[in-house]
């Protein structure tokens, strides 16, 4: 009790509010005073509430396809028109040019390399290029930065014999697979069709037996 006495007594604010009761040793606050305390949020606070508005205002709206009730129907928007070769095809005019007259860029894979080479539409080599020429050695010859560099280089200078679309086949596994046709749009051609060629053997030859642990 005369410990919350003298408590009482170093604050004289406190003192005026309350009144100590030393024989029951009850503190109680005086009816004529109170003590008012204001709640203040931070800047911070306030900081992360206007980024989260500003990053819902920002957010795109609800996918409406999700619902069920608003789903478009795929196969009445005629997206794969043209898509696959017609009889009509090879007689089809591209730039002014039939498709059949379209040079064909052929490009090998192989984990190891990658050869482009630029034929016309009868199959005569009009240029060649690979990795290795390209200057890369060893192992960088096999990757997909390569085949990048090497078709587009293969690409420009296509670009100054006159040649402006290309068709594109690819044969073999590798890493320069799809970097090879990106490096071909990258040096300036335009891609009419691209054709995967990779032979697929039906009868390959038996496995090696599993080693036994």
């Amino acid at each position: 009790m005369l410990k919350s006495a003298l408590s009482v007594l170093k604050f004289p604010l406190l003192a005026d509010r309350m009144c100590v009761d030393l024989k029951s040793g009850v503190r109680k606050l005086n009816s004529s005073s109170t003590i008012a305390r204001t709640l203040h949020s931070t800047a911070s606070c306030q900081k992360l509430n206007d980024d989260r508005k500003n990053m819902m205002s920002i957010l795109p709206a609800k996918d409406q396809g999700t619902d069920g009730e608003k789903i478009i129907n795929i196969d009445s928007l005629n997206i794969v028109e043209d898509m696959f070769p017609t009889p009509e095809t090879p007689n089809k005019l591209f730039n002014g040019i039939p498709f059949k007259d379209i040079p064909i860029c052929n490009v090998k894979v192989s984990p190891n390399n990658t050869i482009i080479c630029l034929t016309d539409s009868q199959g005569n080599v009009k240029m060649l290029h690979s990795c290795g020429r390209e200057g890369f050695k060893n192992t960088r010859k096999g990757t997909n930065i390569a085949a990048q560099a090497t078709a587009i280089s293969l690409g420009s200078r296509a670009i100054g014999e006159g040649i402006k679309s290309v068709r594109v086949k690819i044969s073999g596994l590798g890493p320069g697979r799809m970097s090879a046709v990106k490096g071909l749009q990258m040096g300036g051609l335009n891609i009419i069709s691209i054709t995967d060629a990779t032979p697929v053997s039906w009868n390959p030859p038996r496995p090696r037996k599993p080693k036994r642990l």
